[in-house]
């Protein structure tokens, strides 16, 4: 008898043959060599079971029949490679041992799993766990094979992840679909990530900006210039900030204070998976599954990086020496100049900034192999350059800078100066011949732009605290709030690591990782999923989030279920999983709980009133172009969203309800109308005027021609934010729209 290996690919089983088993024969869908049988999955061979598994009934959608609860979930083969599945099942009969070669992960260990139960395989299991595909990898894995009884507690998580998923994902979705006729994927993980972005665009949208005036001080001590900025109250009042400006301008001025200190800023971490896909998506533009699917390229099929879904930036003292190797192996390459500046003594185990072992569960940080890279696409270049590049800085000291801070007096106001010179450049070389990403400060900005500008040079700067300066100019800059901005796949990954917490310190988001919304390896297919089923859309690298996205958000809340939409309780989801996988918590006590919650979804949806068919359909906001908060009107982008329900209708009439019905604003705010306003030819009228509501709002308004944002505004929040109006007598003023009256829509201006 032979020990069956099963990978988790075609191109890893064949990277093991070479390593183990060089002169296996090639029977297509499997190798075997005189010890080894090698075969692999292709991805999921095996799934839970739909819901007509159980009973012929959940064929159609009935939300009479929800909730769907099995007793034992049932597994089902994929039909497009059950070929391949009877392959692994007629292998398993001629060996005696099987060793899991998935992917060294929670779904890895998930896929062999479901091989396992589905065929009922009662053999010795080992498992193989390696980090990188290099044939010494491999057979060094080999010669430490673990025992599959150790991943038993992984296993119990990636099970209970599956049986999760199912069980929030077929109830949710048939109880919203059914109960408003529309087909509304609700998720686990997606729902939540959908709130983000629903509610930065609330925000977005809520947002009234606020025009302000900084000073700029112009100042000559002997040789040296430089500028600071004034330092007192927010000035928005632009008068006062001009006869600031020639209060000072061309008068004698003193040093009050004058501070200089140095600074080391060391090499950025290691990336981990979420890491590499964010900067990728800032610099090139790839998005989330771009990324990942470049990297397992990178991985799989040229063997140049390491096991790329990692959520971790630190290495191991075992990886410390292959560091060393990788470096050596980079000579003679494109980096062969950086290499020669390299200080290897940098690179060793005590140093916490690079190798810590707590903080390495599954895998290391994503490194470069000590395999040559060759024959890289365009796209897998760039990113194996951003992997070897964050590698290569760890060999090279600290920049160095001197800060200077400069409080300069002038006519009793203050003007502050941040200077930041540079001593050493450091690590920085290796980005030398980039362009200067813009300079991102670790602290929040809590105050809308009004940040100290700092001034980085690389010119010797220095000022004589007690000789006379002169103010030679100043200048008057307008400046307005400006909103959040909208999320990028960048910043949204960011925000999914953290569940949705703004954490700017890298200790604490590191300590969020266990409790964020999905997994390195998952996040890319929730954004993917959230854009399949037309909740977002792409306009340029910006997240937009579509009218079906909206409402399916507004009615979860509607519904009373906000822990479905809230990033930071299903955060601590996730952050019960990974402890069943460390066999701290239990995988029993977990499926009970959501058990509970996915009957209380179907109870709460029951009894909720049903959306009118327009809800779900209406343009989608630029977010590249428009209004930054004063009242301007942005374009907009027409979809049409085509409303899919559980039984059959004609597709051409559904598509022509789609493009002629009313665009909807949102809910009437008369009390106790229950209507929708949508806009009209002249005004936004209400969708109950034929009961008798009369409430609208005119277009025409206050001098004005009102957007739908500012509409949006005034029927939830009851007034805009601050516009440029005119008066009965036609005397122009400036001030906010107020609802002054809700039974009929009449508006007030108030200053």
């Amino acid at each position: 008898m032979k020990t069956l290996i099963i990978a988790e690919k075609p191109d890893m089983g064949r990277n093991i043959a070479a390593a183990i088993e060089p002169k296996a024969k090639n029977y297509r869908s499997y190798l075997e060599g005189e010890q080894y049988i090698i075969t692999w999955a292709i991805g999921h061979l095996i799934g839970l079971a739909e819901p007509d598994a159980y009973d012929v009934k959940y064929k159609k959608w009935n939300i009479n029949d929800l909730p769907i609860i099995p007793d034992q979930f049932k597994l089902v083969p994929n039909a497009r490679t059950i070929d391949q599945l009877k392959v692994i099942g007629d292998l398993a009969k001629r060996s005696d041992l099987l060793v899991n070669s998935c992917d060294a992960g929670r779904e890895g260990q998930h896929i062999f799993s479901l091989i396992q139960r589905h065929l009922k395989l009662e053999h010795p299991v080992k498992r193989l766990w390696i980090s990188d595909l290099t044939p010494e990898t491999i057979r060094k894995g080999f010669q430490e094979l673990k025992d599959g009884s150790e991943y038993e507690n992984l296993t119990k998580a990636a099970k209970a992840r599956s049986e999760a998923d199912w069980l929030i994902g077929m109830n949710g979705s048939r109880a919203f679909t059914t109960k408003h006729n529309v087909l509304l994927s609700v998720g686990r993980v997606q729902t939540p990530v959908l709130a983000l972005i629903y509610d930065r665009q609330k925000t977005i949208e809520a947002f009234s900006s606020l025009k302000f005036f900084e000073v700029e001080g112009h100042f000559t001590q002997n040789e040296m210039t430089y500028k600071g900025m004034w330092q007192g109250d927010r000035l928005t009042d632009g008068e006062k900030a001009e006869a600031l400006a020639a209060k000072v301008k061309g008068k004698p001025g003193r040093i009050e204070s004058y501070e200089v200190k140095e600074t080391k800023e060391y090499p950025n971490k290691l990336y981990d998976l979420t890491l590499l896909q964010r900067e990728a998506n800032g610099k090139y533009a790839f998005s989330a599954k771009k990324t990942l699917d470049i990297a397992q390229a990178l991985y799989e099929k040229h063997k140049v990086i390491s096991y790329p879904r990692t959520n971790s930036n630190y290495v191991t003292e075992q990886n410390i020496p292959e560091m060393h190797k990788t470096l050596s192996a980079l000579q003679g390459t494109a980096y062969d100049e950086w290499v020669k500046g390299a200080n290897r003594n940098l690179v060793h185990k005590g140093n916490k900034f690079i190798c810590n072992p707590s903080k390495v569960e599954d895998h290391h940080a994503i490194l470069p192999t000590y395999r040559k890279a060759s024959g890289l696409s365009a796209d897998e270049g760039k990113l194996y350059d951003l992997i070897v590049r964050r590698f290569l800085s760890q060999f090279y000291p600290a920049a160095e800078y001197k800060v200077h801070t400069v409080m300069t007096e002038v006519e009793d106001e203050k003007f502050k100066t941040t200077v930041k010179e540079l001593l050493s450049l450091g690590w920085k070389v290796i980005y030398a011949d980039q362009k200067k990403d813009k300079a991102k400060s670790s602290k929040s900005k809590n105050k809308d732009d009004e940040e100290d500008e700092e001034i980085e040079v690389n010119e010797p700067f220095a000022i004589a605290p007690a000789d006379e300066v002169i103010c030679s100019d100043a200048v008057v800059k307008e400046k307005d709030t400006q909103p959040p901005k909208h999320y990028t796949e960048g910043t949204l990954l960011r925000a999914m690591e953290s569940a949705g917490k703004q954490i700017e310190d890298e200790e604490l988001r590191d300590a969020m990782k266990d409790s964020g919304l999905g997994t390195p390896a998952t996040r890319a297919a929730t954004i993917e999923r959230l854009k399949n089923v037309g909740y977002i859309e792409m306009q340029g690298k910006k997240i937009a989030i579509t009218q079906k996205g909206r409402t399916a958000i507004e009615l979860i809340r509607g519904a009373g279920i906000e822990l479905l939409t809230s990033p930071e309780m299903t955060g601590q989801w996730e952050r019960r999983l990974n402890e069943i996988s460390r066999g701290t918590a239990s995988d029993g006590q977990f499926m009970e709980n959501v058990k509970r919650f996915a009957c209380m979804i179907v109870d709460k949806v029951r009894v909720q009133s049903r959306a009118s068919k327009t809800s779900f359909e209406g343009e989608t906001p630029s977010v590249n172009t428009g209004a930054k908060g004063r009242g301007g009107a942005s374009p907009t982008r027409k979809t049409t969203e085509k409303p899919a329900a559980p039984r059959k209708r004609k597709a051409s009439s559904e598509a022509e309800a789609a493009n002629s019905g009313p665009k909807i604003i949102g809910n009437c705010p008369r009390p106790g109308c229950g209507g929708m306003i949508f806009m009209g030819k002249k005004g936004y009228g209400c969708s109950h005027y034929k009961e008798g509501c009369k409430f609208v709002i005119w277009k025409e308004n206050h001098g004005r021609t009102l957007t739908d944002a500012q509409v949006k505004a005034l029927i939830e929040k009851g007034r805009t934010g601050k516009l440029k109006l005119t008066s009965e007598d036609g005397t122009p003023l400036e001030g906010k729209l107020v609802l002054q009256n809700m039974d009929t829509g009449q508006l007030a201006v108030e200053s």
